[in-house]
């Protein structure tokens, strides 16, 4: 006797591929959420119709309060920088309504998809990211499956809060050019997307004023792989006067690597951060620093993801701020 296998049940994916628009925006449709436009809604319908998906009222209810959390994503939580975005994204949260849910990557080795595999199976409704370093087209698959406000970021086609890096390494730089240096160095970051702004810039503008860049890349973003390169970068004959890094724990890293070498801040080499954490605003470390203004940034991302949980159809945003400068005791005019 043959046994006739039973035909899996259609679900919201299902016809979530069939139109070729999100699950949670079929989700939404079928909860007669706002944002969803009458002729998407219709196709959702239609679709619906031909797979024979039956709507569950009552789960989705249940998946609607689960959907409300907000899970924020972070590279690395010893860079003061992501726990400043952090303190910015609870300001913006109503405790009442929205749940947090933390995980934590860590940047040694690149990408970690298992911190944001986390939480799509904590069934957020949304990721706040700060920062991916997965390539632009991988942050985009991964808005499709979830939404995403990329944080210190610019992904196109994805929610994004970002400082505006031009304008904060050109005041960098043109910092360090009026206080005469001509030899000035840039320590930056991996080559990943988003990322790689500062060090255009930086190069760009050097030359333009008719000097040669000189860049050194560590292999990751924090203190230690800036130790592991700083040798390299203040250990030549024509050792720069001026060191401009991707950001302060970079800074930090240089800064170790120089005393350790009989050099001293400012009076042998000038030293500009970018961050402006809280370490670099400590006494005996005053370090000049780009103040990127990460709690404005966590602030305003989780606006941003609020808005998009509420309407998941609207405008995909676009928030640039402008960084800036804050001059302290690390940098001084050139001596030779």
């Amino acid at each position: 006797m043959s046994i006739q296998r039973q035909r899996r049940p259609a679900t919201q994916a299902d016809v979530a591929r069939e139109v070729g628009v999100s699950r949670t925006l079929v989700s939404f449709a079928f909860r007669g959420a706002a944002g969803v436009s009458d002729e998407t809604k219709q196709a959702i319908f239609d679709a619906a119709r031909r797979l024979g998906y039956r709507h569950n009222a009552a789960a989705a209810a249940l998946a609607s309060k689960q959907r409300t959390a907000v899970g924020l994503y972070l590279l690395d939580l010893r860079n003061e920088v992501f726990s400043d975005v952090l303190n910015g994204v609870r300001l913006a949260l109503p405790q009442a309504r929205n749940r947090l849910i933390l995980s934590v990557s860590r940047s040694i080795g690149g990408e970690d998809q298992g911190a944001v595999d986390s939480l799509i199976e904590a069934r957020v409704g949304i990721i706040i990211a700060a920062t991916l370093l997965d390539p632009d087209d991988r942050v985009r698959e991964l808005a499709q499956i979830v939404p995403v406000v990329s944080v210190t970021r610019r992904v196109e086609g994805v929610d994004s809060v970002y400082p505006d890096d031009r304008a904060g390494a050109r005041a960098a730089v043109e910092h360090l050019l009026e206080l005469g240096h001509t030899r000035i160095a840039h320590l930056a970051g991996p080559h990943i997307d988003g990322h790689t702004v500062r060090r255009e810039t930086y190069e760009r503008m050097m030359r333009a004023a008719g000097l040669t860049p000189q860049t050194v890349a560590a292999d990751d973003f924090t203190q230690e792989a800036a130790e592991r390169v700083a040798g390299q970068l203040l250990g030549g004959p024509d050792r720069p006067t001026a060191v401009f890094t991707h950001n302060d724990q970079f800074a930090l890293g240089v800064r170790e690597t120089a005393y350790a070498m009989g050099l001293t801040i400012p009076g042998d080499l000038s030293l500009v951060g970018y961050d402006d954490s809280r370490t670099a605003r400590l006494h005996g470390i005053d370090l000049t620093s780009v103040d990127l203004h990460a709690v404005e940034l966590g602030k305003i991302a989780g606006s941003v993801a609020l808005e998009r949980l509420n309407d998941p159809a609207a405008p995909i945003a676009d928030r640039c701020i402008t960084p800036q400068l804050v001059v302290r005791n690390s940098t001084a005019r050139c001596r030779r």
